[in-house]
């Protein structure tokens, strides 16, 4: 199960990088990032009570639909997150989604004054929090998921 569950947030991690690729965006002011966050927060939320619901329900059809819910508003989450992303964020031009490493961020960061790498580093604290509560309601979503249907063999 816990290999599934890593394949999968691998893999909507990397469609949402997929789709978000393309031309070079301009930096985020810490105004606009913060409006940005607090609308990830909204949706997380609205999230979290769709898992309220999800638990408390005991019928299995009303379970799936809820889930199916539940599993649009992660996606469309996620992209909003991800469109949080900027140059030093992990998502920059020509970075290959954070996957690159120091030696092409070095000159980007070197050309930052205090100030903005203050900016950049509260950006990226508060972008992993929220990214751990996507996790975590990707973990409870899954858990749902498999309470949802019969177990099969080998789990």
């Amino acid at each position: 199960m816990k290999k599934e569950l890593i394949a999968v947030i691998l893999g909507t991690s990397l469609v949402a990088c997929a789709q978000t690729q393309g031309e070079p965006r301009a930096a985020l002011t810490t105004g606009e990032f913060d409006a940005q966050a607090a609308q990830v927060q909204e949706s997380i939320g609205k999230m979290q009570a769709q898992m309220d619901r999800i638990a408390k329900t005991q019928d299995p059809a009303e379970r799936e639909r809820l889930l199916q819910e539940h599993w649009v508003a992660m996606q469309s989450t996620m992209r909003m997150l991800h469109g949080m992303n900027g140059p030093g964020m992990g998502g920059g031009p020509g970075m290959g989604g954070g996957m690159m490493g120091w030696r092409h961020m070095g000159g980007y960061y070197a050309g930052l004054t205090p100030e903005q790498l203050k900016q950049r580093q509260y950006m990226t604290d508060q972008r992993l929090q929220m990214q751990q509560m996507m996790m975590n309601q990707m973990m409870e979503h899954h858990y749902w998921a498999g309470q949802a249907r019969p177990p099969t063999s080998g789990r």
